[in-house]
């Protein structure tokens, strides 16, 4: 059975932080991702980061991705890529599966980065090939530098679908164009703003009604919708298409959170359901710690610096760090945790995470 001081689930952002933290602070750490390669979705995001230097502003994601690679190399830390873990047992036997082997590891703690996957809609003729998440066509373009299709529309006006949408026009698309249900845009203006000076039109209060076609996607009927989000009789009309994009949010990947035990809360603002957890990241269940999107769904910056805060709270359990020391370090993170959670956007997620972490109120399953 292998060993690990601190075994991290998932090597995206926010485990990568993580590991660095507990390696910095002179711990083992031990990086299990199901992905060939460590990073998660930092190298499908090559815009530029914004807000201050702290959070790495005017760095294009791959390349902070790159920058932790780096350092979880030259600091030691053990990443175990293609690994695929299916379940928490008892005193923190991990079970998992590598090279179509079922092993157990065991570990003193645990810090769960799993992170989330694309919701979707089910929409009349929505198995037509053609049709896919926002996700699986920023893989495709900024990975494997594919296009999913020429005439794209995009459903959901969230910073991934406002987001996508400019890349997908970077990398030789068209976006006919963005629809949003709710009568406003749901991402931060700034994404928007490029998306409208490229003269894609982002329709508010729309919908697809049906998608149209027989081997593939066609085009798709767009509805509008009434305040009570009714679709509106005699509103529709057709638009031509090869491929359509669903961006209508996350869900944070909780599986292994249930398994392990840990209490949950019911937050729509963060994705559904996520563990409860303190600040310093604990779950319920002592020693098992969350960060990044499964301890509700924010950006990659604040993925980041929960996996930072996760590291080193879970160091000083480990006596790596002295209490005074580690106040400090994670007083640091709070203030850029702080100053990313303002503005609407922003402000909503924060308000969401003070009312998990402080008060716990919520519909607890």
């Amino acid at each position: 059975m292998k060993y690990a001081q601190v075994a991290i689930i998932g090597g995206g952002p926010a485990g990568l932080a993580a590991a660095i933290e507990i390696a910095r602070g002179g711990g083992q750490a031990t990086v299990m991702d199901e992905n060939h390669r460590p990073g998660g979705q930092l190298f499908k995001q090559i815009h530029k980061f914004f807000g201050s230097h702290e959070h790495q502003a005017g760095v294009r994601g791959y390349a902070i991705g790159e920058q932790l690679l780096k350092e979880t190399s030259e600091m030691g830390v053990d990443v175990m890529l293609n690994t695929s873990v299916y379940g928490i047992f008892d005193n923190f036997k991990i079970g998992y599966i590598e090279q179509k082997r079922e092993q157990l590891l065991q570990a003193e703690r645990i810090i769960l980065a799993a992170g989330a996957s694309e919701n979707t809609l089910a929409l009349p003729n929505g198995t037509l090939p053609g049709v896919m998440g926002a996700g699986a066509a920023q893989t495709m373009i900024n990975v494997h530098r594919v296009l999913p299709g020429r005439k794209i529309i995009m459903v959901g006006s969230g910073n991934v679908g406002l987001i996508v949408s400019y890349q997908l026009l970077q990398a030789g698309a068209d976006v006919v164009a963005l629809l949003e249900a709710a009568p406003e845009i749901g991402g931060y203006g700034v994404h928007a703003s490029k998306i409208r000076r490229t003269g894609v039109p982002i329709l508010t209060s729309h919908t697809i009604k049906e998608v149209v076609g027989k081997c593939q996607v066609e085009g798709v009927i767009v509805v509008e919708l009434d305040g009570s989000m009714a679709q509106k009789p005699g509103s529709e009309q057709f638009i031509e298409a090869d491929t359509v994009c669903i961006a209508v949010g996350l869900n944070p990947l909780t599986e292994l959170a249930w398994l392990a035990g840990c209490e949950f809360v019911y937050i729509p603002v963060l994705g559904g359901n996520v563990p409860r957890h303190d600040t310093n990241m604990e779950t319920t269940v002592k020693g098992l710690y969350v960060a990044g999107d499964i301890s509700g769904v924010e950006e990659a910056s604040s993925a980041l610096d929960e996996g930072r805060l996760a590291g080193i709270a879970c160091a000083e359990s480990l006596g790596l760090y002295s209490s005074g020391e580690a106040r400090q370090l994670k007083a640091a993170v709070w203030d850029r945790l702080d100053s990313l959670r303002t503005g609407p956007f922003g402000q909503k997620r924060k308000d969401a995470k003070d009312k998990l972490i402080s008060t716990g109120e919520g519909s607890v399953l």
